[in-house]
């Protein structure tokens, strides 16, 4: 009887003592699966933010105005801080679980990532800059506004001209002259080599002289009159924008941004996403337990 007892109270102590082991690998287990699934989650949102952050950039680049560009810069660059810190918190899940594959696969994205942040904050304080888009806002505007004023005002010269045939034809070569200025500063805002934006200033600069010069020759023939004042304010005008014109042309902003878009950043974004695939990809992988 006692020694009936004494096997069942043994029983009763190694099944306790098992079941306490089973509990223990359980929750082991349990820890193990959760951790592996917020490495996952980190993982997904990890490829998410920086998809995001590069097409933020993307229009970033293509805005038409300052207000957008600015604003989709800094959706690109909360993107990216929102990526790095989703990095830094995935280092440690890694290493807890005992990943080295996946810790390998991190730090590979993290090189590749900072070669394309360095990039990246390139092609972003250009395109916030817009010196093409002011220059362009500048010639549709306000040269245009001069030019305008000008023709206008020495046409009026030469229809009150007392020598009509030739204050008239001087005002026609004048006007000429100015137009073809106009027609120039497009393809110099567009143009990305400097030796041809340097040919078309200097054809800019020989109008802009044809102008001057004939309308220096109508003062000549004219009295001094209020519409012939107008005319030489608004000359100058033309010729001070025109000068900003092509200063922030020069710059290029936008299309250097947008040269560094097409050229250099493809080839990065595409190398960090299938880093980040290969992450995704190999956390999908990993074993029911969670551990190796």
């Amino acid at each position: 009887m006692l020694r009936s007892h004494a096997v069942s109270s043994t029983l009763m102590l190694l099944l306790a003592g098992l079941t306490l082991s089973l509990g223990g690998c359980q929750g082991g287990s349990s820890a193990a699966f959760t951790e592996l699934a917020a490495a996952r989650r980190l993982a997904a949102d990890l490829r998410f933010q920086f998809t995001k952050a590069a097409d933020a950039s993307n229009r970033a680049v293509m805005a038409d105005t300052d207000e957008a560009s600015q604003v989709y810069a800094r959706e690109a660059e909360q993107a990216t801080q929102t990526v790095q810190g989703d990095i830094d918190a995935l280092r440690p899940d890694l290493r807890s679980l005992g990943y080295p594959t996946e810790i390998g696969l991190v730090e590979d994205f993290d090189k590749r990532f900072a070669a394309y942040r360095t990039l990246d904050r390139k092609v972003l304080d250009l395109a916030v800059e817009n010196t093409n888009l002011k220059a362009q806002h500048l010639s549709f505007g306000p040269a245009s506004e001069a030019a305008d004023g000008f023709r206008a005002a020495i046409e009026s010269v030469g229809a009150q001209s007392k020598d009509h045939c030739r204050v008239e034809s001087l005002a026609a070569k004048a006007v000429l002259a100015v137009r073809e200025v106009q027609v120039m500063q497009g393809p110099h805002i567009a143009e990305s080599d400097d030796a041809a934006m340097t040919r078309m200033e200097t054809e800019m600069s020989r109008l802009e002289a044809t102008a001057s010069d004939a309308l220096s020759q109508i003062s000549a023939l004219e009295p001094p009159q209020p519409q012939l004042a107008v005319a030489v304010a608004a000359l100058d005008r033309f010729k001070e924008l025109t000068r900003q014109i092509v200063a922030l042309s020069r710059r290029n902003t936008n299309v250097r941004s947008l040269e560094l878009s097409l050229r250099d950043k493809p080839a990065l974004t595409a190398s960090c996403d299938d880093s980040l695939r290969s992450l995704e990809e190999a956390l999908a992988k990993e074993g029911s337990t969670g551990t190796r």
